[in-house]
């Protein structure tokens, strides 16, 4: 008796402890922010709409591409980690048209669900229906968005899905860190840590029209035509000035064996990384010459993205035809050799749409004070999810902070680091990376303020 009353008492204990926690990471309230972004690209092809949804307290997301008819469709699959839903399909090679939709979203594998979704939803919304050569097809892919990325495991779900598939509208895909590239990064072969998105590119010539959409969350690192690395954070040890993507290469691997630039590949994750792609063009082609197309505009990509297709990247590209143009692509003004060309550059214009502007690393202010009964008000145990809490304490005159969960917390980990004031409200650990600790709100804790912002709630 007195062994069942401790337990129920422990578990009560656990279950209060933990209240918290199971609340960070329960999404059923949660609402769809739809087709989100000032950057936006605007093409004229009433055949394609696309439709975006977020969870802003992830942040994760799902992009949805729509199609005004049945399409033809090929796939090419690359690395070692490839995340699909009916992608097999795709290789038997039909010459009939079948595909309604692709479909690419965060949340790893539980936002494949996000794919069979929008089928559903075309069920549902009385476009397809149950009759064997009526029924909704629906391919997609998805990107890995947990880990250090972000401290909760919310991911995009059918409602998402769903609500950005009936969202969707034509010539219009938001750039940047939208849709399934709402917390995508870059560079973790050289540890950059840098945010990354979704990006697009269109281009038309005469009747022919081709654009490339992309969600890049790379193990490389993007490289624009220059040969300059787009976006990274930088080591501290690394050479100064204009940045090169074979000067990182050139001291691979050495230069981390004489802890010079310290790149971190021996560190990484496997199947942690995804580019998945999109392109489409409206030249009706064979069988054959789609998959040339899906395959060239992929090996080309080995160009923005270096290094490309590794083991640990999981990479898909589905390339479309909407067969608007009937007539014979080698009768066309632009031959199938010059097509995949121009989608291959168009995907490279992509790559580098997907970059927006790098969050700012915040600087401690050394005129900014605080007397011990102040930073007493910051002190608490706040809870993101149930794998990450951070325990803030005062020593002194000091705030300090830990990660009090299973994982760290960014820059906050187990060992105890003092947090050092950049305004009243707002606290950084220096570092190379962006880490700033904002107590604005009553009882919460801001990770990193603004767009890739993580919250968490003071325990009780």
């Amino acid at each position: 008796m007195i062994v069942r009353r401790s337990l129920l008492i422990a578990l009560a204990v656990t279950a209060t402890l933990s209240g918290v926690a199971r609340a960070a990471d329960d999404q059923s309230s949660l609402q769809p922010v739809l087709n989100a972004g000032d950057n936006v690209l605007k093409f004229d092809w009433p055949a394609v709409s696309v439709g975006t949804g977020e969870y802003e307290e992830g942040p994760t997301g799902v992009t949805v591409f729509r199609f005004d008819r049945r399409v033809h469709a090929a796939v090419d699959v690359r690395g070692g980690g490839p995340g699909t839903v009916n992608t097999d399909y795709l290789r038997i090679g039909y010459e009939v048209p079948e595909v309604d939709s692709v479909v690419f979203s965060g949340g790893s594998w539980y936002g494949l669900e996000s794919t069979t979704a929008v089928a559903t939803a075309l069920k549902d919304d009385h476009i397809r229906d149950g009759i064997w050569t009526n029924l909704a097809l629906s391919v997609g892919a998805i990107i890995y968005d947990f880990g250090d990325r972000r401290l909760n495991e919310i991911y995009p779900d059918k409602r998402l899905a769903q609500a950005a598939a009936r969202a969707a509208r034509p010539g219009m895909f938001p750039l940047g860190a939208h849709g399934a590239g709402r917390m995508a990064k870059t560079g973790h072969i050289f540890d950059c840590g840098a945010y990354s998105g979704q990006g697009g590119a269109f281009k038309q010539i005469g009747d022919l029209k081709i654009a490339a959409f992309t969600v890049v969350n790379a193990v490389g690192v993007v490289t624009d035509r220059e040969g300059r690395v787009a976006a990274c954070y930088r080591d501290k040890d690394w050479p100064q000035g204009e940045l090169k993507t074979a000067e990182l290469f050139s001291a691979f691997p050495a230069s981390s064996q004489q802890g010079a630039w310290r790149p971190m590949a021996q560190k990484l994750d496997a199947k942690r990384n995804t580019t998945v792609s999109l392109v489409i063009t409206n030249q009706k082609l064979d069988r054959a010459r789609l998959e040339r197309l899906a395959t060239q505009v992929h090996s080309s990509m080995g160009r923005a993205l270096q290094p490309f297709a590794t083991e640990l990247d999981g990479d898909v590209l589905y390339a479309v035809s909407t067969a608007e143009l009937q007539g014979p692509v080698d009768e066309s003004p632009t031959p199938n050799v010059d097509l995949d060309i121009i989608a291959s550059e168009l995907m490279w214009d992509a790559v580098l749409a997907s970059i927006p502007a790098q969050q700012p690393i915040r600087q401690p202010d050394p005129n900014v004070t605080f007397s011990t009964a102040q930073l007493r008000v910051f002190a608490g145990e706040y809870v993101f999810s149930n794998n990450v809490s951070v325990r803030v304490t005062v020593e002194g005159n000091k705030l300090m902070a830990q990660a009090s969960g299973a994982r760290a917390a960014f820059a906050v980990r187990k060992e105890t680091v003092e947090l050092l004031p950049a305004s009243k409200t707002e606290f950084v650990v220096p570092g190379r990376y962006p880490t700033t600790l904002s107590f604005a709100g009553k009882g919460k804790l801001v990770l990193n303020p603004g767009h890739w912002q993580q919250v968490g709630s003071r325990r009780k």
